[in-house]
């Protein structure tokens, strides 16, 4: 049986060195050691194997059909990023000496990394008007739902179709709504009542870090990412909560709020409209490999940086798959930007 993957190497990959301890866990768990013999192929051009390859140990010989070849050492900077990580495959890789590989799943790797980045924002984004304080109780939650920018872009029929979804929940003071680490189910808003956010400390304590009042949605985080609850949502009076289902939420608000455009269109709406390119990785993958032009935003530096953003200019928004980029845009579409997806991400963009 092969052998799972010493932490202490697994810790000098890009980017699986910048999860926390709690998802770098989860991957380590689930990432085994690779024997390859000399000669024999790690991967072949044509290949989709949705998977990112490490070279830990020996030499790879990278090749394609276009007659270009290089080697790559263990140990180099080069090797310290995932081997010419394109899908479907572009290039054939093989093994120059006995060599050892690990293979991470994509799409695994993708999920933690949006997690990990997501686990600052679901706090921070959740704002509280201070002069919605003082609302009566009765208050139309709808008309301020409507009014805010998140549903500009949002078609009136599913406006319409979101309202008519939504199921009314009763709460009383001390009721949990979410806890941290539980899968993502529902998008809550609040009709009427208050709640606070707060967060497990690794010493077991609990810190409050906000307060949610009539009107304030929140839970969408764990939706887009597709990962658990980065927070607890905790009822500090009675109260009444709107939620809405994982699927009415990404049929009804997540899609009509993405703009996902091909390689070819995305050229174009640069060429044509100025439109710029934002890369949502972490700075170390982004400064291995990039489209030309982009800015680098990662994604948890979107709240700070969101401010910063043109908004009378288009961006088109890439990660590696399209994961990190979508939540990215979702976030982005609230404050009122126009913002675009790569389909596929980058490691489905042409090589050129």
């Amino acid at each position: 049986m092969s052998d799972l993957v010493d932490k202490s190497l697994l810790k000098s990959f890009v980017p699986p060195s910048a999860l926390n301890a709690e998802n770098f866990q989860e991957l380590a768990g689930k990432t085994f050691v690779e024997d390859v013999p000399a000669g024999k192929a790690i991967f072949k051009e044509g290949d989709a194997d949705r998977q990112s390859v490490y070279l830990l140990d020996g030499q790879a010989e990278i090749s394609s059909s276009a007659g270009e070849t290089k080697t790559v050492l263990a140990g180099s900077d080069i090797a310290k990023h995932p081997l010419v990580n394109q899908q479907p495959r572009k290039h054939t890789a093989m093994a120059k000496v006995d060599s050892k590989v690990i293979r991470i799943d994509s799409d695994l790797l993708d999920i933690l990394l949006t997690w990990d980045q997501l686990s600052g924002i679901e706090v921070d984004e959740i704002q509280v008007d201070e002069g919605d304080e003082e609302e009566d109780d009765d208050s139309d939650w709808m008309t301020r739902i409507l009014q805010s920018k998140a549903f500009l872009q949002v078609p009136p029929a599913n406006i319409q179709a979101l309202f008519m979804r939504v199921q009314e929940v009763p709460m009383k003071a001390g009721d949990a709504v979410i806890s941290q680490g539980e899968d993502g189910d529902y998008y809550y808003i609040i009709k009427h009542g208050k709640c606070k956010v707060t967060r497990n400390s690794k010493t077991g304590s609990e810190l409050t870090l906000a307060t949610l009042g009539d009107g304030d949605a929140f839970g969408e985080e764990a939706l887009l990412s597709e990962a658990k609850r980065n927070a607890n949502i905790i009822m500090t009076t009675d109260g009444s909560l709107m939620r809405l289902s994982k699927e009415d939420f990404n049929e009804l608000l997540k899609e009509p709020m993405l703009s996902w455009v091909t390689n070819e269109e995305a050229d174009a709406l640069v060429k044509d409209k100025g439109a710029v390119w934002v890369d949502v990785r972490l700075d170390s993958e982004f400064k291995n490999a990039n489209i030309e032009g982009s800015i680098n935003i990662p994604l948890f530096m979107l709240r700070l940086k969101a401010q910063s953003l043109d908004p009378e200019k288009e961006y088109i928004l890439y990660c590696n798959s399209g994961r990190q980029s979508s939540a990215c845009a979702y976030l982005l579409s609230e404050r009122g930007l126009l913002v675009h997806c790569l389909k596929g991400g980058l490691v489905e963009r042409s090589s050129g």
